[in-house]
């Protein structure tokens, strides 16, 4: 069984979020997609001030109907940080191929996360360029894939798509400045942030 996973703090999940997704699970033939918002991202501070439940449901309004799509609570529900080689162990079976989907930033970092040899050898890693094609960038990410070939013998492959120019970031500074949202979040989560009264005053602080 093919099955995807793909997480991130989603605070909040935006329509960039949903295409990658789509264009995970048509190109690496997904049978499940398992969208997994961090409880505490190791790797960044959180922003803005929805809680993990408030990250969860958002996701869960993003996605519905979308078929092979499951919301987790996996990792808001485990106590501490939200590291992946532990998600990959709880997800782990002789049944399951499992593949992960980071953006470009993930990748080149990659080799740092906690036991990267043993998220190699759990699974597929997968990702998705977000920013405009950039030689100097494009070179950085060839010479990682290599390196990550050479020392953990996984080819580490890619989603080819157009990339949306918008970001959770985008979104928090927009809400906070009184901006219209409705074309860069699913209407769903764009109703649910406003009757939440969340990302009203930017840095986290809800009026």
């Amino acid at each position: 069984m093919r099955i995807g996973i793909y997480g991130g703090s989603f605070s909040p999940v935006h329509n960039g979020h949903v295409a990658a997704a789509r264009a995970f699970m048509e190109q690496m033939w997904l049978d499940v997609l398992y969208i997994m918002p961090a409880g505490i991202p190791p790797h960044k501070q959180m922003e803005g001030d929805a809680n993990p439940w408030q990250r969860l449901k958002m996701c869960e309004l993003a996605f519905e109907g979308i078929d092979g799509v499951l919301i987790s609570d996996l990792e808001i529900r485990r106590e501490g940080k939200s590291y992946t080689v532990d998600t990959l162990r709880a997800m782990a079976s002789e049944e399951h191929r499992l593949f992960l989907l980071m953006g470009t930033d993930m990748l080149l970092t990659l080799d740092t996360w906690r036991e990267p040899e043993e998220i190699f050898r759990l699974c597929y890693p997968v990702y998705m360029r977000r920013e405009a094609a950039d030689p100097i960038l494009d070179a950085r990410i060839v010479a990682k894939i290599s390196e990550y070939q050479q020392k953990y013998g996984k080819v580490v492959r890619r989603i080819v798509g157009d990339p949306i120019a918008v970001s959770s970031t985008a979104v928090r500074k927009a809400v906070a400045a009184g901006k219209d949202i409705s074309g860069m979040v699913p209407s769903a989560v764009e109703k649910y942030i406003r009757e939440n009264g969340l990302y009203k005053k930017e840095g986290g602080v809800a009026q």
